[in-house]
């Protein structure tokens, strides 16, 4: 088994509504992306003969995801009034509403389902918010 490993961070806010603790207040993380590429054999032939994929793609794609979120606020559907959000649209805030709870463990899943639609076969997907705090998801 080939695995390839590519990282790319994003700067975001985000607060965990219904929390009790620190978290439930809006705050911000260097989030970490770590995707784990899996392949049981290399290219045989072409400009890409003795790889898993280009190391340039994935980088690439997966930038392209953490850029999404960088320099954003964060949220999870239904937790922030419907005036709150107007008001910050009004200040030009780069708003991203999700789904899910913005946890580590969350966007793990959500990152490794992303970078998976893309075509690559995903082994994992690490996401720190911390440098020494992170949550894995392997499919």
């Amino acid at each position: 088994m080939y695995i390839l490993k590519a990282e790319a961070a994003f700067d975001s806010a985000h607060f965990l509504a219904g929390y009790e603790g620190k978290c439930r207040n809006i705050h911000g993380h260097r989030w970490k992306i770590e995707a784990e590429i899996a392949s049981e054999k290399l290219i045989s032939s072409g400009k890409l003969r003795g790889m898993v994929t280009d190391f340039g793609d994935i980088k690439r794609d997966l930038k392209a995801l953490a850029d999404e979120f960088d320099h954003a606020l964060i949220y999870e559907k239904g937790t922030l009034r419907a005036a709150t959000v107007a008001a910050l649209k009004e200040e030009n805030f780069h708003l991203i509403e999700v789904e899910f709870r913005p946890t580590a463990e969350n966007f793990a899943e959500y990152f490794h389902n992303r970078l998976s639609q893309t075509g690559y076969t995903v082994n994992s997907v690490t996401v720190y918010e911390t440098p020494n705090n992170s949550a894995t998801f392997i499919d």
